[in-house]
């Protein structure tokens, strides 16, 4: 049974068009300018700056006479009234259960704002476990997140359980580079944004967690065939949509000689953005595909996933939590 490990906010759930129906009502019910949604939106940065931060530049602005733990509480429960878990994101958790995959959340987050999420979106049944970064007390990407997530899901694997791992999320410095440091495979969810990390990338790009899944699971039905997306998809015809799935190799840049060409003004041929299965069979990409992983990108040594019984007792369980 492979594991599949999944990001919280804007992975499986929406975060930022929540954050953004919670700042137009904040907005509507303190008799503030509209036209300032995209100041708070602009300000929040995804989730990443500091709540205490957004809600104090906004105190400071509009001059509200309330304390910043007192806007705090109301934009929790504001934010969570807002945020669901698609229709799409339920049905590709299922699809991947009925293909006998374990299913596991990890997050960096404050413990109870994001079991709320959890609880509140109904995704605590559809999945075996979960880690969240504050009672673990470790975030991603540190490799002993994902081992606690392993544990919390009571994944048992022959094997390395690495090997069987896929990591899928939307932040590079977070979710794939702690894949990567861990030793797990990775579908990084776009969002119409280019890769930017040079130091690392994931095994495979997405525009929505639906397509992500779709490819993870179309590479474990054809594992001889490589981990990436073009040899996952061998066999399997595709129709031409313009935002499909992209092997990581083809988020590099151009190559300098093309970069070189280009500016000389000589003619250079753009490479396609989608291309048929039976052209990608024949590049040498895709041939590199087909060479099993280990022999492509070495992973981190195998071994058997460590006991962290004392680690759990000392920072608790999550599931502990969530009862």
């Amino acid at each position: 049974m492979p594991l599949l490990l999944l990001d919280l906010d804007n992975t499986l759930l929406p975060r930022d068009a929540a954050f953004r129906a919670w700042a137009g009502d904040f907005l509507t019910e303190n008799g503030l300018p509209a036209g300032d949604l995209d100041w708070l939106v602009m300000l929040d940065g995804s989730g990443y700056v500091p709540r205490s931060t957004v809600l104090g530049a906004a105190r400071r602005r509009y001059g509200i006479d309330r304390s910043v733990e007192s806007m705090l509480a109301h934009y929790r429960d504001g934010i969570n009234s807002h945020i669901q878990c698609p229709d799409s994101h339920v049905a590709a958790l299922r699809e991947a259960r009925e293909a006998g995959w374990t299913l596991g959340i990890v997050s960096n987050g404050g413990t109870l704002p994001q079991l709320e999420k959890i609880r509140l979106t109904g995704l605590a049944p559809l999945v075996d476990g979960w880690v969240i970064s504050e009672e673990a007390r470790c975030l991603k990407p540190d490799p002993l997140i994902f081992e606690i997530a392993a544990r919390r899901c009571d994944f048992r694997p022959a094997g390395d359980w690495k090997a069987q791992t896929w990591m899928v999320g939307d932040y590079g410095p977070a979710d794939i580079a702690g894949a990567a440091a861990t030793g797990l495979r990775s579908a990084w969810l776009h969002h119409g944004r280019p890769w930017a990390e040079r130091a690392y990338r994931p095994t495979v790009s997405a525009p929505s967690l639906p397509e992500a899944v779709r490819v993870i699971l179309a590479a474990g039905e054809h594992p001889a065939a490589g981990r990436g997306f073009a040899a996952a998809a061998a066999g399997r015809p595709q129709r031409s949509r313009g935002q499909l799935a992209i092997p990581a190799s083809r988020l590099a840049p151009l190559p300098v000689k093309a970069v070189k060409a280009a500016k000389a003004g000589q003619s250079t041929q753009a490479p396609q953005t989608v291309q048929s299965v039976q052209s990608v069979q024949s590049t040498p990409a895709a041939k590199a595909a087909s060479t099993p992983l280990a022999q492509q990108v070495p992973l981190v040594k195998a071994r058997p996933l460590a006991p962290i019984e004392s680690a759990q007792a000392r920072w608790g369980d999550a599931a502990a939590a969530a009862g």
